[in-house]
């Protein structure tokens, strides 16, 4: 733990006294600098740290991650369940326009689209009230993620920058996801698009913008339109274990030749496939058959209940 930190923690809670931290405001003036030197214009430097504060909250969220560990028994069910189906439903119908249009652009089928927004920000309701200046900088003056989080705020300057966000409306989640598909700065600049040609890349209120970058994450990771992402499968009680996990990719006929099922019982569809098997949970868990898709989706988010997540509400649009 980061000395500076370490003299504010009292009994394992933050003393109110972290938020007038001269260390904090020597960190931040440092910042302003660098920034400036970086060739970020002062105009913008002065604006976006205008209103700079050290956010409490975001240093007991990224110390306090949840230690329980969910299985996917558990978490699918509260990340799909069947109102945030029906919803998802109402609002590919609504947009599909728009979605048709975008999904033929990008090479992305249109569920992916909504099954993003669902789960990452229950279709933009969800998207974060932190002041993203003020997150990041705080979370670099933390310590524990400097590079990362002094890298994120850089980017972040750059976005407003480009005029895309007033820094009033800069905000985000306490770790600096922004916007109803939550990208990072990082993400934001290589991905984000100006969908409907405003002048501005605006994830925060544009659906066309929104759906549009979406899909160009997926795009330019290698989304392929003629696939789906996976599907849930049995597994024989035999199978050798050493042919769980993403390093091992075999055909779909090989797999079905090992004992592969899908999880009806019936055959695996006779198509010309590769797919890994896995497992995230223990021995007695889900198995899923993950496709190329699915890696795609592990870009965004390297977690595999986010991904089945995502896969799992894809497929129910479609039901």
């Amino acid at each position: 733990m980061r000395g500076r930190l370490a003299l504010l923690l009292l009994g394992g809670v933050l003393s109110t006294s972290l938020q007038a931290s001269p260390d904090f405001e020597q960190y931040v003036a440092g910042l302003k600098q660098e920034a400036l030197t970086a060739g970020i214009s002062a105009a913008t430097v002065q604006a976006a740290f205008a209103d700079i504060r050290l956010i409490e909250a975001a240093i007991k969220h990224d110390k306090n991650q949840p230690e329980f560990k969910l299985t996917l028994d558990i978490y699918i069910p509260r990340a799909v369940p069947q109102w945030k189906v029906n919803q998802a439903r109402a609002l590919y119908r609504q947009h599909l326009p728009l979605l048709t249009k975008i999904g033929r652009e990008y090479g992305v089928q249109p569920r992916f689209i909504v099954a993003l927004w669902g789960i990452e920000t229950n279709f933009g309701k969800l998207t974060g009230n932190f002041p993203l200046i003020s997150s990041l900088a705080t979370l670099a003056w933390e310590g524990r993620r400097e590079a990362f989080f002094k890298g994120q705020l850089f980017d972040a300057l750059q976005i407003l920058e480009q005029g895309h966000v007033t820094p009033a409306a800069f905000k985000g989640s306490w770790a600096g996801a922004m916007g109803q598909v939550q990208f990072m700065p990082s993400s934001f600049l290589k991905y984000a698009v100006d969908q409907d040609g405003d002048g501005r890349k605006d994830l925060w209120g544009d659906l066309a913008d929104v759906f549009g970058s979406a899909a160009n994450y997926l795009h330019q990771n290698g989304w392929r339109e003629d696939e789906t992402w996976g599907r849930r499968v049995r597994v024989p009680d035999s199978l050798d274990p050493a042919l769980l996990g993403l390093e091992v990719r075999k055909p779909l006929s090989a797999w079905q030749a090992l004992g592969v099922r899908q999880q009806d019982g019936s055959a695996l569809p006779k198509v010309d496939m590769q797919a890994s098997l896995i497992r995230p949970d223990d021995v007695h868990g889900r198995s899923y058959l993950a496709y190329d898709n699915y890696r795609v989706l592990r870009h965004w988010n390297r977690s595999p209940y986010f991904v089945v997540a995502v896969g799992t509400l894809a497929d129910r649009i479609s039901e």
